[in-house]
C-alpha cells in the first residue's frame, strides 16, 4: 500500500515541467554530500511520523532484550553464549577483552515495510555501521531546496536529523575525559580499511564539524599514545568511535599490538571506546534466532514475546555448537523459496544466500556450510514496491527498499534508506548490490 504523501509526490512530478523529478541532482551538489561517491533515488521516501517512532520504540526494546541474552539463557555464561553463536576461542578473547559489559545504544537497525508493517531484519548494535552521513544530510538538502521545500510546507513534512543525534552522543561521551575542554573525536578505521571507506567516513567527519565537534578520520594504526592517552597528529583523543572490525584485527598480523593500547586507555579513563568490541556479542545474527526460537520463550515475558513475534521474522540458528539439526535442514529444503540465509559474523550482505534464487542442491550445500560456520535462516519478507518517476524517461517504475533506523543512548535518531529496482536483488545495500541508490527519508 502506497502511503497518500507518495502519491501527491509523484502525482506532482508527472506534471508537465515540474521541477521534483530532478531535484535529487541539486542535493549531489551539496558540499557536506560532496565527498560520498554513490548515487541517490529520484525521491526521497516517506513514512508517517508515529510509525516509524512507534518501530524505533519497538527496536530500543529489542536492544534491551538482546543486551539481555547471556544472563537469560545462559546465566551470565559468556563461553557458553559465544558457543550458541559460533564464536570461536580467538574471536571471543578479543569481543570480550573489555569484561563482557553491555555497550551502549548505538546502531542501525535495517528492516523492511512488506505494507503493513515493519518487519527487522537485523538490529544492527554496532558503531561501524553507514549511513548517518546520509540519513540526516539528504532532508536538509532537500528541504533547502526551494521546490522541494513548498511541497513540504504544504504537506507538513521532518525529519529527525541522525547526525545532530551522533554528534550529541559522541560529545556527551567525550565530557568525562576531555578536563573541561572540547572533546576530541576520532572515527578510527582497521589497518588498510580507509582505502575502500574513506569517502563514506570523509562524509560523516564534515557532517559531525558541522555541529561543532572536532572530528578526525584515521586507521588505529595513526595512534600514538603518551602517557597512556591516545594522541592523533600531537593531538588527544577522548573519544575513538570504532570502525574497525573484529574480522579487520583478527586478520592482521599487528592488529592484536594495534588495539591493546586503546583497551588500556579505555580501562583506564583516558579514552572513551565508542563502541566496545562488546557490541559484537549482540550484533551477532544468531541473536535474532535465540529471540524467535520457541525453546526460549519461556524467559521472556508476554509482553517481549509479543514484541518478537511482532518485528521479527521467523529465525532459526544453523550450527551453534550442536550436531547438524537433521529436522531443521529438512525444513529449510521443503521450504527453500521462503527462506534467507544470513552469515552470522558478517554484513553488508557478504555471504547471503536467497533460497529462491537458488537451486535445490546449492541451497543443501549452503545449509551444511551454514552449519559448520554459524549462520541463520529467516523468512523471506517481500518489500512493499516503492513507485518512482525516472527523471529521464518519465515513466513511474517499481523499486523496493530496505530501511535504516538510527539509535543512540539519546533514543530514536532518524532514518534513511536503500532502494534497487523491484525483484532485481535478494539484497538491498549499497556494498551488495551496484544499482543500489541511497534514498532519504522524511516524515508526514
Amino acid at each position: 500500500m502506497v502511503n497518500p504523501i507518495t502519491e501527491l509526490y509523484n502525482k506532482e512530478s508527472l506534471a508537465e515541467g515540474s521541477p521534483l523529478p530532478t531535484i535529487m541532482a541539486e542535493v549531489e551538489k551539496d558540499p557536506k554530500l560532496a565527498s560520498w561517491t554513490g548515487s541517490y533515488l529520484p525521491r526521497p521516501l516517506f513514512v508517517e511520523r508515529r510509525e516509524i517512532e512507534a518501530f524505533a520504540d519497538d527496536v530500543l526494546a529489542l536492544f534491551d532484550v538482546v543486551t539481555s541474552l547471556p544472563e537469560r539463557l545462559f546465566d551470565g555464561d559468556l563461553d557458553a553464549y559465544c558457543a550458541a553463536l559460533s564464536i570461536d576461542d580467538g574471536r571471543k578473547k578479543l569481543i570480550t577483552r573489555l569484561g563482557g559489559t553491555t555497550p551502549p545504544r548505538y546502531g542501525r537497525a535495517d528492516m523492511y515495510h512488506d505494507g503493513t508493517s515493519f518487519k527487522l531484519l537485523e538490529i544492527g548494535i554496532a558503531s561501524e555501521v553507514g549511513g548517518a552521513d546520509r540519513a540526516g544530510e539528504i532532508p536538509r538538502a532537500l528541504l533547502e531546496a526551494a521546490p522541494f521545500a513548498e511541497f513540504a510546507r504544504r504537506n507538513g513534512l521532518g525529519f529527525t536529523h541522525t547526525g545532530q543525534s551522533v554528534a550529541t552522543a559522541l560529545a556527551e561521551a567525550g565530557a568525562a575525559v576531555a578536563d573541561g575542554r572540547d572533546p576530541v573525536v576520532a572515527l578510527l578505521e582497521g589497518p588498510g580499511g580507509l582505502a575502500n571507506y574513506a569517502s563514506h567516513w570523509n562524509t560523516f567527519r564534515d557532517v559531525m564539524r558541522g555541529f561543532g565537534l572536532d572530528f578526525h578520520v584515521a586507521e588505529i594504526g595513526d595512534l600514538t599514545f603518551r602517557g597512556g592517552k591516545p594522541h592523533l597528529g600531537g593531538r588527544p583523543v577522548d573519544v575513538i568511535l570504532r570502525c574497525f572490525t573484529v574480522e579487520e584485527i583478527m586478520g592482521d598480523p599487528h592488529g592484536a599490538d594495534l588495539v591493546e593500547p586503546v583497551f588500556r586507555a579505555h580501562e583506564e579513563g583516558s579514552v572513551v571506546l565508542f563502541t566496545p568490541m562488546e557490541s559484537n556479542l549482540f550484533a551477532n545474527k544468531a541473536c535474532l534466532a535465540l529471540l524467535s526460537d520457541p525453546r526460549h520463550h519461556d524467559r521472556f515475558t508476554s509482553a517481549e514475546r509479543e514484541l518478537i513475534d511482532r518485528v521479527l521474522p521467523w529465525t532459526r540458528a544453523l550450527g551453534g555448537g550442536a550436531a547438524l539439526d537433521d529436522e531443521l535442514i529438512a525444513y529449510c529444503r521443503a521450504h527453500r523459496e521462503e527462506l534467507i540465509l544470513k552469515p552470522n559474523a558478517f554484513y553488508g550482505g557478504v555471504g547471503v544466500i536467497a533460497g529462491w534464487t537458488t537451486p535445490e542442491d546449492e541451497w543443501l550445500t549452503a545449509l551444511r556450510a551454514g552449519a559448520a560456520d554459524g549462520a541463520i535462516v529467516q523468512r523471506r519478507v517481500v518489500p512493499r514496491s516503492e513507485p518512482v518517476v525516472d527523471p529521464a524517461t518519465g515513466r513511474v517504475e517499481d523499486w523496493q527498499a530496505a530501511w535504516g533506523l538510527f539509535y543512540t543512548p539519546g533514543g530514536y535518531a532518524g532514518a534513511y534508506a536503500r532502494a534497487v529496482p523491484a525483484f532485481e536483488s535478494p539484497v538491498i545495500g549499497v556494498t551488495a548490490y551496484k544499482n543500489t541508490r541511497t534514498a532519504g527519508v522524511l516524515h508526514f
